[in-house]
C-alpha cells in the first residue's frame, strides 16, 4: 500500500473551516508571503520555483482561508508558499496558542529539554541552535539547497539521516514539498520542525513529527514592512513563538 505523499497537507486543511475568514490580501514577496483576512496575518518563506501552473490563477483574494490553504500542496512553490501562509494565518494565533498553553519564551530554544549528549543532530537549513548542541554532540551535520563552507548538499540527507539521532527541520520544507521524504528518514529520530513557515497544527504531531515550533505576528504592520522592503532579519521581531510537542 503506497503511502499518501500529502497526509501532511491534508492534516492541515482538515483541521480548518470557514470561521477564520476570506483573504483579502496575499502576496508573495522575494522572503516572504503573506495571507490576510480581517483578523489574522500568516506568513510563510517565500520559495522560487513556479513553472507549473498555479492551482488558482485568478489568485486569493475572496478565497476563505480553508480553500486558500489547499494550495500549499501546488508544485508552484511561489504559490505553495501563499497557500502554506493561509494555513499559518488560520492555526497560528494567539487565541489558539493560548488555549494551548504553549508560548516559548524568546530566551528558550525549541530544543529546550533536549539531551545532545553523543547524539548524532542533522539540521535542514541553518537552524540556530544552542551552544550545546555543538558542544555536547557527537555530531552536527548540516544539510542544505545552498550549502555553506562545511555543510553537506542536500542530496546528503537520503544517507545522513537515518543515522541521526535528532533531527530540525525548517518549516518551509512543507513548501518545496522534502517534508515527507525528510520524515520518512528520520522516522527513528526525534524530529523537531521550526522557523516561521511552521504551522501550528496539533494534528501534525500524530504524523512523525516530535515538536513544533512557530511564530504568531502580533504587529502586522511591522510584519507588512519587513515582507515588502525585503528587509533583512528574521520576522521574529513582529510575533511571539509558541511550541507544541507531543
Amino acid at each position: 500500500m503506497k503511502k499518501d505523499f500529502f497526509a501532511i497537507y491534508d492534516a492541515l486543511t482538515a483541521g480548518m473551516d470557514e470561521s477564520g475568514g476570506r483573504i483579502r490580501a496575499a502576496a508573495g514577496y522575494s522572503r516572504w508571503s503573506l495571507a490576510e483576512t480581517d483578523r489574522r496575518l500568516g506568513i510563510a518563506m517565500t520559495t522560487e520555483g513556479d513553472s507549473v501552473p498555479p492551482l488558482f490563477p485568478a489568485g486569493f483574494e475572496g478565497l476563505f482561508l480553508k480553500e486558500a490553504a489547499e494550495a500549499a500542496k501546488s508544485w508552484n512553490f511561489v504559490e505553495a508558499g501563499m497557500g502554506l501562509a493561509s494555513a499559518n494565518a488560520w492555526y497560528n494565533t494567539e487565541e489558539r496558542m493560548e488555549r494551548l498553553g504553549c508560548y516559548l519564551p524568546f530566551e528558550t530554544f525549541y530544543t529546550a529539554g533536549l539531551d545532545f549528549r553523543g547524539k548524532t543532530v542533522g539540521l535542514i537549513g541553518h537552524l540556530h541552535g544552542p551552544e550545546e548542541m555543538y558542544s555536547q554532540s557527537a555530531a552536527v551535520h548540516i544539510m542544505e539547497k545552498h550549502p555553506h563552507p562545511g555543510d553537506y548538499p542536500d542530496s546528503a540527507c537520503e544517507y545522513l539521516l537515518p543515522r541521526c539521532d535528532i533531527v530540525l527541520i525548517t518549516g518551509s520544507s512543507l513548501v518545496n514539498k522534502t517534508l515527507p521524504r525528510l520524515l520518512e528518514l528520520c522516522r527513528d529520530a526525534y524530529t523537531v520542525v521550526t522557523g516561521p513557515s511552521t504551522p501550528m497544527c496539533p494534528a501534525l504531531l500524530e504524523l512523525g513529527i516530535d515538536r513544533l515550533a512557530g511564530l504568531v505576528i502580533t504587529d502586522p504592520d511591522g510584519m507588512r514592512a519587513h515582507a515588502a522592503q525585503a528587509r533583512d532579519g528574521s520576522p521574529y521581531p513582529f510575533g511571539k513563538p509558541f511550541m507544541l510537542a507531543k
